[in-house]
């Protein structure tokens, strides 16, 4: 049914329902826009802790400078605990932040629709349970929707608006609006697993859990090349460690299911082991790391220094790693250029960027011997690190090639012959998952790429970065990953391989 366009001020009350971390957060960020905020929560005396914790954050913030004090006492005045579900009447928008239970969230839902009234919009923090199923249980959904906030709400700047499929658009361009109001970067997403965020990073985790299982390389040294290389704030292991391996297998697990046993989303054995095991990463203080000890971490690997090459030869165009020949030339090396296919070739051995295949295969299908393959670097000028992988038994050729990068100023680090290395399969990898989002019509492909970068601190949305890389490039690479396992998991997006044919973009 049409419904008039609900018009937020200031006046308007809030609510939240659920005060542990990410209800407590949200209700800071509401009373910081100006609303008068009622908090609730079913456990007793929890609120009321909540808000007492929530003052003494804001406490050591006044102390950093970061807010007043007079915004301190504001931002509290505004928020009043309440200790009964009725108390929530007047209030224009409701947001909840209790358990991931559907049968909770719609028993929820259902006391608040009959309370709050028809004008009343109401909200689910939920960041795994699908608004469509809340929503079926209410007798007005249109006035339901998601909106999922990032911990803390307070620091995290992306909210994901997600629309069931009985929620009113009204609705949700107006709590659109309502979150850039809160200094929020909205973004609007369609009910489905996992929504923006969560579906479109599990390549980030998966490839990276399926390459060590592989034997890559040490966590340590993955974790160098993907922050180093790949300009990822953190690397997978540390950040799965950080948000606790048990809840990232959870979020892996849930939309797996959600999707029917799609392999693209199939659960690592190896991550499984892990929480078995109980090692749930910092919380725990063991993970892929070690927390609870004295003993400084191993560090990454890295080759040692080698000799500079004697002369060095450009063939053809190296595309996203045009730089390199730049540095090669402030670098001093001796430099000559050729027409072809787009290689190096470094005192006789060839140089080549991951395409996805494994330098074995490469090496017999297009004769090129001895080979050494480079991995995929957000900024080559930048990057000060480079990983490299060779047939086996070709040492002295991956030596050459270290030379060559070290003289350029590089780290090298040495990683095991697999289809894709570690950035160039993870980044096409998520490419390949944000163009079947966008296929899904999940979200516009503005919106992914900004959810990326504001919800997991990307460097770049994957479809910027895919056009960056170049699309037909990319849609190449997800081919030779696919036949080299013939795994499913690997499909190229049908979207995808459209737009590389063409040569259209995703972000025109």
């Amino acid at each position: 049914m049409a419904i008039e366009l609900p018009i937020f001020e200031v006046k308007d009350i809030v609510g939240v329902v659920g005060a542990g971390t990410m209800g407590m957060s949200i209700a800071e960020v509401a009373a910081a826009a100006g609303h008068p905020v009622l908090l609730y929560d079913a456990k007793e005396g929890a609120a009321s802790a909540a808000l007492e914790q929530a003052s003494m954050r804001m406490d050591r913030r006044v102390t950093r400078g970061r807010i007043s004090s007079d915004e301190r006492d504001a931002i509290l005045a505004r928020i009043t605990v309440m200790y009964s579900l009725r108390d929530l009447e007047p209030c224009r928008l409701v947001i909840e932040a209790v358990v991931e239970n559907l049968a909770i969230k719609q028993g929820l839902f259902q006391s608040l629709e009959r309370l709050c009234g028809d004008s009343a919009i109401l909200a689910s923090n939920t960041s795994s349970l699908s608004i469509t199923a809340i929503g079926a249980a209410l007798k007005n959904p249109e006035r339901l929707l998601g909106l999922h906030f990032f911990n803390p709400a307070t620091v995290m700047r992306l909210v994901e608006v997600v629309s069931g499929l009985r929620t009113a658009p009204e609705v949700a361009a107006s709590l659109h609006g309502l979150m850039n109001a809160w200094g929020k970067s909205p973004v609007f997403a369609r009910s489905q697993p996992g929504f923006i965020v969560n579906r479109v990073a599990r390549p980030f985790y998966a490839e990276a859990l399926n390459l060590l299982q592989e034997g890559a390389a040490g966590v340590e040294t993955m974790d160098a090349i993907y922050r180093d290389c790949g300009g990822f704030p953190m690397g997978p292991f540390e950040l799965m460690d950080l948000i606790g391996l048990d809840v990232n297998f959870a979020v892996t697990n849930s939309v797996f299911e959600s999707y029917f046993g799609d392999s693209r989303y199939r659960p690592s054995v190896l991550q499984k082991e892990m929480v078995d095991a109980g090692r749930m990463g910092r919380k725990s203080g063991e993970g892929f790391y070690v927390y609870a000890s004295e003993r400084k971490p191993p560090s990454a690997r890295q080759m040692a220094p080698k000799p500079a090459p004697l002369s060095v030869r450009v063939v053809g165009d190296l595309g996203p790693a045009s730089a390199l020949l730049d540095l090669a030339r402030e670098s001093g090396l001796d430099m000559r250029q050729a027409e072809g296919s787009g290689y190096l070739v470094v005192d006789g051995v060839y140089l080549a960027l991951s395409d996805g295949r494994s330098a074995t295969t490469r090496a017999a299908e297009e004769g090129q011997s001895p080979l050494v393959l480079f991995d995929l670097a957000l900024d080559y000028r930048k990057t000060p690190r480079i990983a490299l992988t060779t047939v086996n038994g070709q040492a002295d050729a991956l030596a050459r090639a270290a030379g060559f990068f070290q003289a350029l100023g590089k780290s090298v680090s040495e990683v095991a012959d697999l289809p894709g290395m570690l950035v160039m399969r993870s980044v096409c990898l998520l490419v390949n998952e944000a163009a079947m989002a966008v296929a899904h019509q999940l979200c516009s492909a503005v919106d992914l790429d900004t959810a990326m970068k504001l919800g997991v601190n990307y460097p770049l949305g994957p479809l910027e970065w895919g056009e960056r890389i170049d699309l037909q490039r990319v849609a190449n690479v997800v081919r030779n990953i696919h036949a080299a396992y013939g795994d499913d998991r690997y499909r190229l997006t049908p979207l995808l391989a459209g737009h590389a044919l063409a040569g259209r973009k995703f972000t025109e």
